[in-house]
């Protein structure tokens, strides 16, 4: 049903089980009342029409609760009015009371509670009024207390299971809202590690096709082999670019692919695609890794390295060279290439790395990679040349992995 001020949500079924009970409950409670006040026309009609309120904020209990409350109240009004003693139809004020703590708002919460208090004193008074206002009150003001104190102790005992219910729906609804935001959360993650990918992949693959088709135009005419080549690398390029993109198409549409996971052994056909490219690129390992490094801080280090020779290819303006050190528990990794013009003035090559006016998304990804691995990038212009300076900290794995190629 459609939510508003006065009326719940709640599922058809729901409605029609609270209406349903409502129903039985007035049916079982007229035949008593009757007796009670007389078949006559006269006293019958009052009688029926005060059974119909109690069963009324029975059925609205739950879909109104501010309506359930007002309704019992008329009910009750009329129950005295009509100098009826309490009777099983009273049953329903119980029923209310406990749903204006369970699913009221705020204000009939706190309504509700008014209600219970009030309630038992009017009762009381009601019951006792005319004896305690006599001269022998004293007597009857002990039973008076116990009645108060009785009729108060059940309305607030209605009410108190009531607002326990309360908190227990909120903490599940609160239960829910945290899951659902770390559902969110994880889902944000997973995007953003699929957009990283993606832009590893094609980034570098079409730097690579662009600098092979910009070297095979001009080469076409003075040595048709080298175009040739050239064609050969954009075609194997490509195709290995189109295999890891449908991978992670794969992963966007939920299904068992996994997305690219290059290592370290994979640095050798990275090195030979930017050769490719026409840039040398020099590698300096020292010492060789070890052969437990994480594949997580493998993938990271291959993308970092990635980004920061598909920069050089677009914007350098000679060779690469790369420096990976190599200690028990962390890499310290250097890729520098000059470029055409610089982006920030000439700095001493002591101080530290200045990033260029406009960060790139690819520094940007590199950074969050290393991050994630619990390391750290740097890139910005040192004197003439483009500088990307990395730190990977690791913890030895049982299992080995392979390791990298010069």
């Amino acid at each position: 049903m459609r939510r508003s001020a006065l009326f719940r949500e709640l599922l058809p079924y729901q409605v029609a089980t609270d209406v349903s009970v409502a129903g039985v409950f007035g049916l079982l409670c007229l035949p008593f009342e009757l007796t009670i006040g007389g078949w006559a026309a006269e006293s019958a009609l009052p009688t029926v029409v005060m059974c119909l309120l109690f069963a009324a904020a029975l059925a609205l209990r739950r879909l109104s609760p501010p309506l359930a409350l007002a309704t019992a109240w008329v009910g009750a009004t009329m129950q005295m009015l009509m100098l009826r003693p309490p009777s099983p139809v009273d049953l329903a004020i119980f029923a209310v009371l406990y749903a204006t703590a369970a699913y009221g708002s705020t204000l009939v919460y706190w309504l509700g509670f008014s209600s219970a208090i009030v309630g038992a004193t009017i009762i009381t008074g009601y019951l006792f009024g005319s004896q305690l206002l006599s001269a022998a009150s004293w007597s009857v003001l002990p039973l008076a207390a116990a009645v108060l104190i009785a009729a108060g102790f059940a309305l607030l005992l209605a009410w108190t299971v009531g607002a326990l219910v309360r908190t227990s729906l909120r903490a599940r609804r609160t239960q829910r809202e945290r899951e659902r935001a770390e559902r969110e959360r994880i889902e944000e993650q997973e995007r953003g590690r699929i957009a990283r990918d993606m832009h590893d992949v094609v980034g570098h693959s079409l730097a690579v096709i662009i600098a092979q088709a910009d070297g095979a135009r001009y080469a076409a005419d003075a040595d048709p082999q080298a175009g040739k080549d050239a064609l050969a690398t954009i075609s194997t390029t490509a195709r290995s670019a189109l295999a890891d993109v449908r991978l992670l198409l794969a992963q966007l549409r939920h299904s068992e692919g996994m997305a690219p996971q290059p290592m370290l052994n994979d640095l050798e056909s990275l090195y030979s695609q930017v050769r490719a490219a026409g840039l040398a690129v020099r590698v300096d390992v020292e010492p060789m890794p070890p052969a437990n490094v994480p594949a997580a801080v493998q993938l990271a280090i291959y993308r970092v390295l990635q980004e920061a020779l598909t920069n050089a290819i677009r914007h350098g303006n000679g060779d690469v060279e790369v420096t990976m050190r190599w200690l028990p528990d962390r890499l310290h990794l250097w890729a520098s290439n000059p470029v055409a013009e610089p982006v920030d003035p000439p700095a001493a090559d002591a101080a530290p790395l200045t990033d260029p006016a406009g960060v790139t998304h690819g520094i940007v990804g590199m950074r969050e990679r290393a991050r994630l691995v619990g390391g750290a990038v740097e890139a910005g212009m040192v004197g003439e040349l483009w500088v990307v300076r990395a730190t990977f900290p690791f913890a030895a794995e049982p299992q080995p992995h392979g390791s990298a190629a010069r």
